[in-house]
């Protein structure tokens, strides 16, 4: 399958002999500005931005620049596979689409595009608990397709254990737990436009559809929106769980869970104690503490604790190939991918995302093989140079 991800290229080379060129930019460094193009500053600069003054957005990728792929030359690289297994399940690539809230705010179909891309190219999608749509609608665009279900964990248990339940009856396979969102952090660029979705009752269609979330309702959302609103403010936000809770999730979900926000080697750690099937490396891609480690520079250190106890994946900073790569070779077994392919979404819908998935595939093919190597299982920390 990933012989085919990389004939993306042809297509469209051969596609110029018809005087056709891609709708929507290859260069992954280059969808930010086109989508600006397209979005009001709310929406845009919502996906944009990162917390404070941008430095641990600005230390993701520069943790990426400090280190260099080293290429090997006469490996028979000509056939090549991406394929890797993740928590049991079989990926066509080390690739999955990380959890992006609110996706209304990018494009009318939202998840729902996202979601029939995603099973169009063979990535799983994780669906963020911050939808504008419902898990049962998502599930049904992505038909076929491989799903994974992000939990922002609801301070109600009646809530959580509802949520949980929709989201296993409506085939979602891993739980994927994010634990450094309890409460949103300084976002300058949002708070200079009193600009927050949730206030407005958008990016919340899961609780907003949800029986135990409705039942403490005096009126359903569609009736009064704003009760709606002042109930869903303490229910997903202010409180941050402990660790002696993983437990009564363990005890309501039945496949793997992830926990996603880990930085620090001892939090690694409590999570293979606690019997965790997976961690993500992240730092939320500098949306929450600035000033925090790179998410690349710490993943090194988490991998080499605990990676032969859980599985390893990471996100925050990825945009091209080589990023993948990268951090393969320090230890994920795959990655989460977010911001490039919001920006798809709001360039052009499904079209849109599906291109910018198979965009970063055929890169990760061409630069796995030009990299000398024909499986992913074969980069590790000899294929990385520090400058």
């Amino acid at each position: 399958m990933s012989q085919s991800y990389g004939n993306y290229q042809p297509e469209i080379y051969l596609n110029g002999l018809a005087d056709q060129t891609p709708p929507f930019t290859t260069d992954p460094t280059r969808l930010a500005e086109a989508a600006r193009e397209r979005l009001a500053d709310g929406p845009y600069w919502y996906v944009a931005g990162a917390a404070g003054s941008g430095a641990t957005e600005r230390a993701n990728r520069a943790a990426f620049d400090r280190r260099r792929l080293v290429p090997r030359m006469l490996t028979g690289a000509t056939e090549r596979s991406l394929a890797t297994t993740v928590l049991g399940e079989e990926l066509a690539a080390p690739v999955l689409l990380a959890p992006v809230g609110v996706q209304g705010i990018l494009h009318e179909d939202g998840e729902l595009a996202t979601a029939r891309a995603a099973a169009g190219v063979g990535v799983p999608m994780v669906l963020s608990t911050a939808s504008s749509h419902t898990i049962e609608d998502v599930a049904q665009a992505n038909g076929a397709g491989q799903r994974w279900y992000q939990l922002y964990w609801p301070n109600d248990d009646d809530v959580t254990v509802s949520i949980l339940d929709r989201a296993r009856r409506a085939g979602f396979t891993t739980l994927v737990v994010t634990l450094d969102t309890w409460t949103l952090a300084w976002r300058p660029r949002d708070l200079d436009q009193s600009y927050l979705p949730f206030i407005r009752g958008v990016g919340c269609a899961i609780p907003f559809s949800d029986p135990a979330f409705r039942a403490g309702l005096a009126k359903p959302p569609e009736e009064d929106v704003l009760s709606a609103v002042l109930k869903w403010v303490p229910t997903f936000t202010g409180t941050d769980k402990t660790w002696d809770r993983l437990p009564f999730l363990r005890r309501h979900w039945e496949g793997p869970i992830v926990l996603k926000g880990i930085q620090h080697v001892g939090d690694a750690r409590r999570a293979a104690a606690a019997g965790m099937d997976g961690i993500v490396v992240s730092n939320h891609g500098g949306r929450q503490v600035d000033g925090a480690v790179a998410s690349l520079d710490a993943l090194e250190p988490i991998a080499a604790a605990v990676g032969e106890r859980l599985d390893v994946l990471f996100d925050s900073g990825v945009r091209t190939g080589a990023d993948v790569l990268k951090a393969l070779a320090l230890g994920a077994k795959a990655v989460l991918y977010g911001r490039p392919y919001a920006y798809g979404l709001a360039l052009g819908g499904e079209d849109g995302v599906r291109h910018v998935l198979r965009s970063l595939l055929a890169d990760l093919d061409l630069t796995l093989g030009l990299s000398g190597h024909s499986s992913v299982a074969e980069v590790g920390p000899g294929s990385l140079s520090l400058e």
